[in-house]
């Protein structure tokens, strides 16, 4: 990946799609997911800037919203709604909101706890899970607390890709508070060995592993020319459980594997 200046726009589907950030605009690079569904479209974040001229989330967005529904003309809600929600609440993935909240049709999820818990119709969390219909598309919203602590894990039952932004992805897993940690960790195993949700894959919001077994590129890198790529086979769930059994509780610990590096920040 280079600092090149347009989003990175890759298709999963004809109904998923994939948006990375440009590196040349933010190091973070933050990888963005737009779900279609017969009544409206959930975006998965916004991105690390506000910046459309640095990168043009709106445009984009609006883009690729009319691509699909001129091949979706059986979709009669104008304007499309669009669901804006986010992984957690931290400002590399929240950033673009401000891009989008004037869109019509549009609504901004907001990112506290008790925002994220209200607007999902959560009982009881985190331990719960929640059905978000997209009209013909249930997308299966997961708490996901000890990263950041209004953080949820997305579930798309059409293609089995387990979103999960921060928590679990090819970089450095910073861990916040290790018993919630360690609980959406084990959360999401249950969640995975269910057999009424079989999970492909997990993608996450970050690259920051290179190909070489164990080695992450340092903060604030913008040129990661031999990144290791995006998807984790649903069985890093159980190598992420048994890194934060290795971990002794001081700030600033690294556990590293192959494909992630555990920071506990205490």
């Amino acid at each position: 990946m280079t600092g090149d200046a347009a989003p990175e726009v890759t298709w999963l589907d004809g109904d998923t799609v994939q948006v990375r950030q440009p590196k040349g605009s933010h190091w973070e690079a933050p990888f963005l997911f737009l779900l279609f569904g017969r009544e409206r479209a959930l975006l998965i974040d916004t991105g690390a800037t506000t910046d459309e001229s640095v990168f043009p989330l709106r445009a984009t967005v609006e883009g690729l919203i009319a691509e699909w529904l001129r091949r979706n003309p059986v979709v009669f809600v104008r304007p499309y709604p669009l669901v804006v929600a986010h992984s957690h609440a931290h400002r590399d993935h929240i950033a673009g909101d401000a891009l989008l909240r004037d869109r019509p049709g549009t609504t901004v999820v907001g990112t506290s706890p008790a925002e994220v818990i209200g607007f999902f119709g959560f009982r009881s969390w985190p331990d719960d899970r929640v059905a978000f219909d997209l009209g013909r598309r249930v997308v299966d919203v997961i708490g996901g607390p000890g990263h950041e602590p209004s953080a949820v894990v997305f579930f798309d039952r059409r293609t089995g890709i387990l979103f999960t932004g921060d928590t679990v992805l090819p970089a450095r897993l910073y861990v916040r508070d290790l018993p919630q940690y360690r609980a959406t960790i084990e959360r999401l195993i249950r969640f995975r060995d269910d057999p009424t949700a079989p999970v492909r894959e997990l993608r996450g919001a970050h690259v920051e592993m290179s190909t070489e077994p164990g080695v992450d590129y340092p903060a604030g890198t913008v040129e990661q020319p031999d990144e290791a790529p995006l998807p984790l086979r649903p069985g890093i769930l159980d190598r992420v459980l048994a890194a934060l059994g290795d971990l002794r509780g001081e700030p600033g610990e690294r556990v590293v594997r192959k494909r992630f590096v555990v920071v506990f920040e205490g």
